[in-house]
C-alpha cells in the first residue's frame, strides 16, 4: 500500500468516526428533550422529584368566619353550642401588648371571660390570633408564686406576671379605669391557669379553654 493511499484510507476512517460520533451525540439530545448544559447554567430540577403537595391552609379571619376582634357589647356570641351575651369589655395593655377581655353570660348566672389577643409568635411559630374562654375557680385564699404552683395534683409553671393598665366598658365590676395584677401559669399538658386582682383587692382565680377563632360565631346587638 502506497503512502497516499494510506492517507486516503486513514482520512476517510476519520471521516467515517466523526459521522458516527456526530450521529449518536444527536440521537442523545433528541431522547434526553434538551441539549447539554452550557458551562455556568444552573442544572435544570430533574422531573422525578416532583414538589411536595401543598399543606392546607387555615381559614381567613375575617373572611373564611367572623373575626372575634370585632365583637361589642351588646353582642351575643355562641361558642361550643352555648350563646351568651357580651355584658362588658376590659381593654388592657402591658409592655406593648394589647388584648380585650369580654364578660360573658350565658342567662344561668355563669359567667365566663373570653380573651382575644394577637399574638406575635415566637420560636419560628407565625402570628396568630389566640382566642381563650376562661371559667373562674375558686382561688381558695391562694397567692400566685413566683415559682411552680400545684393546683389539683396539676402542677402549672409561671409564665407571665405583671400589672397591667385597662379601660372598662358596659357590666364588667370593674372600674371603669384602673390597674390590673395578673399571673399567668401553664401546666405540662397545655392547661393554663390565670390570677387576677384590682391593686389591693383579693386574687380571683381562672382556667383556660383554647379555642379555634372560627368556632366562634357573632350575631351583632342592636345600635341605638
Amino acid at each position: 500500500m502506497t503512502p497516499a493511499v494510506a492517507v486516503i484510507l486513514g482520512l476517510s476512517v476519520a471521516t467515517i468516526v466523526l459521522l458516527l460520533v456526530a450521529f449518536f451525540t444527536t440521537t442523545r439530545q433528541d431522547r434526553n428533550g434538551h441539549a447539554p448544559e452550557a458551562p455556568g447554567e444552573t442544572p435544570p430540577t430533574p422531573v422525578e422529584t416532583a414538589p411536595p403537595l401543598p399543606a392546607p391552609t387555615a381559614g381567613r379571619v375575617g373572611i373564611d368566619y367572623p373575626d372575634p376582634r370585632t365583637i361589642k357589647v351588646g353582642d351575643t356570641i355562641e361558642c361550643q353550642g352555648v350563646r351568651s351575651r357580651v355584658l362588658g369589655a376590659l381593654y388592657l395593655s402591658w409592655q406593648g401588648n394589647q388584648w380585650t377581655e369580654y364578660l360573658l353570660d350565658d342567662g344561668t348566672r355563669r359567667y365566663q371571660w373570653l380573651s382575644i389577643e394577637m399574638r406575635s409568635g415566637s420560636a419560628g411559630e407565625p402570628p396568630h390570633l389566640e382566642v381563650l374562654l376562661w371559667t373562674p375557680v375558686p382561688a381558695e385564699g391562694m397567692i400566685p408564686a413566683k415559682a411552680t404552683l400545684s393546683v389539683e395534683g396539676v402542677d402549672f409553671f409561671p409564665v407571665d406576671r405583671g400589672t397591667a393598665a385597662f379601660r372598662g366598658e358596659g357590666v364588667t365590676s370593674m372600674p371603669e379605669r384602673g390597674l390590673l395584677d395578673f399571673a399567668d401559669y401553664r401546666a405540662a399538658d397545655g392547661r393554663l391557669l390565670s390570677f387576677e386582682r384590682l391593686q389591693g383587692q383579693p386574687w380571683t382565680s381562672s382556667y383556660a379553654q383554647p379555642l379555634a377563632p372560627g368556632t366562634i360565631s357573632i350575631e351583632k346587638g342592636q345600635k341605638g
